[in-house]
């Protein structure tokens, strides 16, 4: 029932910087665990980072410190703030709840591309 909506990416140098928006329509996200995953070229798909609902926070080691995802439950909008950004992180980036990650259903993600 609910839909999501992934903008923010784009081409952006190393050490640049980059934040993801995650718009949600429908039943909303405020009942829902949210994650962002990504993939990358030849690559399968990854979780990235998670959030529950009262907002905790978990990353993946090669982001850690370099990432921080956040969600407002009000507004229905989850986020990840990219810094430090280095070739290894280009990908398509998607926004899913963790419930329709794991049944595979997916949008359409941005596009985030790391290059010099």
């Amino acid at each position: 029932q609910v839909q999501l909506v992934e903008s923010g990416g784009g081409l952006v140098q190393p050490g640049g910087s980059l934040r993801l928006s995650c718009a949600a329509s429908g039943s909303g996200i405020s009942r829902s665990i949210m994650g962002w995953y990504r993939q990358a070229p030849g690559k399968q798909r990854e979780f990235v980072a998670g959030i529950t609902i009262g907002g905790t926070a978990n990353y993946i080691r090669s982001v850690e410190g370099r990432f921080t995802i956040s969600r407002d439950n009000v507004k229905n909008m989850a986020y990840l703030q990219m810094n430090s950004l280095k070739p290894e992180d280009t990908a398509i980036y998607y926004c899913n709840t963790f419930a329709r990650a794991n049944v595979g259903s997916w949008g359409q993600g941005t596009q985030v591309t790391v290059s010099s």
